[in-house]
């Protein structure tokens, strides 16, 4: 598991990007680069990392989940997951 002090930096940039989503739009529709140089740099959606809802772990992430393979593996097998199985030929 991911540390807490990571999780919370995560949300954190993740409410700032929300937050400066229109004003970054505005300038940037309008070109004004220097006005969009003095925003934070965390309310940019590029600093955003893909992180486990369920651990925060950065890698294997699953996108169509939300949560990395481990996690996913482990609640596909415990039926957790609707519409997952195992796959056997």
């Amino acid at each position: 598991m991911a540390k807490e002090s990571m999780k919370a930096r995560e949300r954190k940039r993740q409410r700032m990007v929300d937050h400066y989503a229109d004003k970054r739009a505005e300038l940037k529709a309008a070109g004004d680069w220097d006005a969009l140089q003095k925003l934070p740099k965390n309310s940019s959606k590029v600093r955003l990392h893909n992180r486990c809802q369920l651990t925060g772990r950065p890698r294997g992430y699953m996108r169509q989940f939300g949560i990395s393979r481990v996690k996913f593996r482990k609640m596909a097998l415990e039926g957790l997951i609707p519409g997952v199985k195992k796959a056997s030929w």
